[in-house]
């Protein structure tokens, strides 16, 4: 029995390692002081202001007096057991001595597009601590197979805008209540809380559904990466951060350049993603000499171009992020030698793992650092050389019909400057019989050019001016 239930924890240890959950941070509780103009929780004497336009859902976790209170046309005041309101009769309240005008605040604003609005938790809404691995931007946001946690007792509002008609999910908790099926999660839609807690032209929908592939699964949040990076930009300045490399890094899903190293593969249907990260963390990155390190690694789509044109069509590929905690010139270069370290591993046993080739970029802050990128494996030999057999094999094929008389090639001749000299024409003999006629110059039949005529022999010419019709009566 011991073996079965140690058995079984395994089992879901490792379930919960591969599925990710997403936590909403904000709220719209009554007892959060954050939520009130004046950074307070409102006390006996002040008089509570909700905007009457503005559609709230309110949590209550306690009983409160006030002095009066302003309530919106639309909205709902969620009470915890014991919570609820009174009117203030006047006696001493500690720590409110004057009262005044208390506003809620605005929270229509708050996007599920932002990033600085999301936390990385366990399944039991516990947070993950901050380690070795994190998140390119659009991954920071709930993708199409992450689980979904509102906290147990709060309230929230959340725009739900998105450039896509649906926002898929695997699941979303909700007052602790989990809705993991569609049928459970439009039956939730049909009540009365959902309207005031998720407004917007996206649609959430939940699948119950994990990511199906082992070689793993992009997030889907690309098509909003432009309204992400908007929202972690406003939030943090309007500006991304200057980097101390020269010419940063752009990770596809990533907002911001960034100073470290990049690695793209190619991959195999035996790829298999998890067990390819756990490998890198076990075997290279838990290494002491990479402790400052950190390292995102996730599937993700990477547009085709020909030309310097865009295609609509595109290639997924696994891409690695390292980053390190080093300063000045030497920023990112741990980063680069992990990712030395990641391309070997990859050139003696890429086959073994389902990894076809890889490329790296690396920029740091040093002043000698460049980007440079290298191929391994045999894809890229294998496409120079059939490359090379096929334009062999195309000279071949016209050249055989060129033999063959199928094809003619136009003959091309440069002139040369000799060939414009003509050679001087000798001077005609005199002679006593005939003239030189300048309309007519015909060596007669027989004579080799240059030959003197013999003077014996008749000529006769044909005169195009001159009809011997005309001379007959």
């Amino acid at each position: 029995m011991r073996r079965l239930f140690f058995l079984l924890g395994v089992l879901q240890l490792l379930a919960a390692a591969a599925a990710v959950y997403k936590q909403w941070i904000p709220n719209t509780n009554f007892e959060t002081a954050s939520n009130w103009d004046k950074g307070r929780v409102p006390c006996a004497r002040d008089v509570v202001h909700f905007e009457k336009d503005k559609v709230v859902s309110v949590f209550v976790r306690s009983p409160y007096a006030l002095t009066d209170m302003y309530l919106p046309l639309n909205g709902e005041f969620v009470l915890a057991a014991g919570a609820g309101f009174a009117a203030f009769d006047g006696s001493w309240d500690p720590g409110c001595d004057s009262g005044g005008t208390v506003r809620f605040t605005d929270a229509e604003q708050r996007s599920w597009f932002d990033p600085t609005l999301w936390q990385d938790v366990f399944s039991s809404g516990e947070l993950k601590p901050s380690g070795r691995m994190f998140s390119v931007d659009e991954e920071r946001i709930p993708c199409h197979y992450d689980d979904v946690i509102f906290p147990a007792e709060t309230s929230f509002r959340v725009n739900t805008d998105s450039s896509q008609q649906v926002i898929h999910l695997r699941s979303i908790s909700v007052m602790g209540q989990e809705l993991s099926t569609p049928e459970a999660w439009a039956g939730y839609l049909q009540g009365p809380s959902a309207l005031l807690q998720f407004h917007g032209n996206g649609t959430l929908q939940v699948t119950g559904t994990g990511c199906p592939d082992k070689s793993g699964c992009a997030c889907g949040n690309a098509p909003d990466g432009p309204r992400i990076c908007a929202a972690l930009l406003r939030a943090s300045g309007k500006q991304c951060p200057v980097p101390v490399c020269q010419s940063p890094l752009q990770p596809l899903g990533h907002c911001c350049g960034v100073c470290g190293a990049t690695i793209n593969l190619d991959f195999t249907p035996d790829f298999d993603l998890q067990k390819y990260q756990d490998r890198l963390v076990q075997e290279l990155l838990s290494q002491p000499k990479y402790t400052g390190v950190q390292m995102a690694i996730s599937k993700v789509h990477k547009a085709q171009t020909f030309l310097g044109i865009v295609s609509r069509s595109s290639t997924p590929l696994i891409q690695i992020v390292l980053i390190d905690d080093r300063a000045g010139a030497q920023t990112g270069t741990a980063a680069e030698q992990l990712a030395g370290d990641i391309m070997e591993d990859v050139a003696q046993h890429g086959e073994a793992l389902g990894i076809s080739s890889g490329k790296m970029e690396v920029a740091t802050g040093s002043t000698f650092s460049r980007q440079r990128g290298s191929h391994t494996l045999s894809r890229i030999t294998a496409g120079t050389v059939m490359g090379l057999l096929f334009g062999l094999m195309f000279l071949g094929g016209i050249l055989f019909l060129y033999r063959k008389g199928r094809l003619r090639l136009p003959a091309l001749r440069t002139p040369r400057p000799w060939d414009r000299l003509e050679d001087p024409v000798s001077p005609a003999p005199a002679s006593d019989k005939g003239f030189d006629n300048p309309m007519f110059n015909v060596e007669p039949p027989g004579a080799d050019p240059g030959e003197e005529t013999p003077k014996d022999i008749q000529v006769f010419y044909l005169n195009p001016l001159y009809d011997a019709s005309e001379t007959e009566t």
